[in-house]
């Protein structure tokens, strides 16, 4: 149901995420006037569950109002609800219920991550850049939370930054700086720990490392398919004391694979080898011939 724009509407529930005041109200706003808000880190994507959300407004409208704050020429940035305003638009509403407050650049931050961090199934890099624009809102403000915190009845008095981004978060004090390391990560790399090919430890790891080396690892592991704990441990001690070129970090991979399969017999079965090699060829000859194979390849490489 669709109320002028202007018009007011009583609310009977506010999600506590977004600290709304109780004689707070929400207002129609037109879709057209409220902008995104800047660098936001959640993710709005077209997938199963925001055709849910969309097929939800279509019915009901949408339920919680938005959070926005006024900017200049009557135009509005978004706070909080982002994916509800998109599946919107995608209904064909051209208002939408929205809460206005007055907020400072570092009030905007706080409020934005502390109304999405709840969330189900956020990505690894979406919590990563959230913690890092928290952080860094909270060390412009001085440690000074009382306008952002009071209405989740936390006291951070002499808490650090840390501790007061993992209270909110419910997670440890060093979890948040792991994420936050992420962001020190290649995009392509970020892309990866999301989409779990490369494990969240390893990644830390590797965000220390030039980005000219993570583009190398990248390319590594793009063309292998993996990349080991080990391995990056043998990287990080070599560049402790050298320089390297491209071609000496995968010799060192392979140096971290190799001895598992150092002196150790080749065996290949036979129906294996008779399917490459012809019939009159000896097990022994075909054999040696792959074992020759495989350490041309291993010089080529470590050359």
């Amino acid at each position: 149901m669709k109320n002028r724009s202007g018009e007011k509407v009583k609310l009977t529930s506010i999600d506590e995420m977004l600290g709304v005041l109780n004689e707070e109200s929400a207002m129609e706003i037109e879709i057209s006037r409220i902008h995104s808000f800047k660098d936001h880190p959640f993710k709005v994507l077209d997938d199963g569950k925001m055709q849910d959300l969309v097929d939800s407004v279509k019915e009901n409208g949408v339920l919680t109002p938005v959070l926005i704050r006024p900017m200049a020429n009557d135009q509005y940035e978004m706070i909080s609800g982002h994916r509800r305003m998109h599946a919107a638009a995608i209904a064909g509403l051209t208002t939408i219920p929205a809460i206005i407050r007055e907020l400072s650049d570092d009030e905007a931050v706080i409020a934005m991550v502390d109304a999405n961090i709840q969330r189900e199934e956020l990505l690894p890099s979406e919590k990563a850049f959230a913690f890092k624009m928290k952080l860094e809102a909270i060390k412009h403000q001085g440690l000074r939370n009382d306008l952002t915190c009071a209405q989740n009845g936390h006291k951070y008095d002499g808490l650090k930054s840390r501790d007061i981004i993992a209270e909110s978060a419910g997670v440890s004090k060093n979890q948040v700086s792991r994420y936050i390391r992420l962001t020190e990560l290649i995009p392509e790399l970020l892309e990866l720990v999301d989409k779990k090919k490369l494990q969240f430890t390893v990644a830390v790891d590797i965000s220390y490392l030039d980005r000219e080396i993570q583009k190398w690892i990248y390319e590594y592991i793009r063309d292998n398919g993996f990349i080991k704990p080990g391995q990056i441990s043998a990287l990080r001690k070599h560049l402790e004391t050298e320089t390297i070129t491209q071609n000496f970090m995968i010799s060192i991979f392979n140096n971290c694979i190799a001895p598992k399969t150092k002196n150790r017999k080749v065996t290949i079965s036979e129906k294996k080898l008779t399917k490459y090699f012809p019939l009159e060829y000896s097990e022994e000859q075909m054999e040696r011939i792959i074992v020759g194979l495989l350490e041309k390849w291993k010089t080529e490489q470590e050359g």
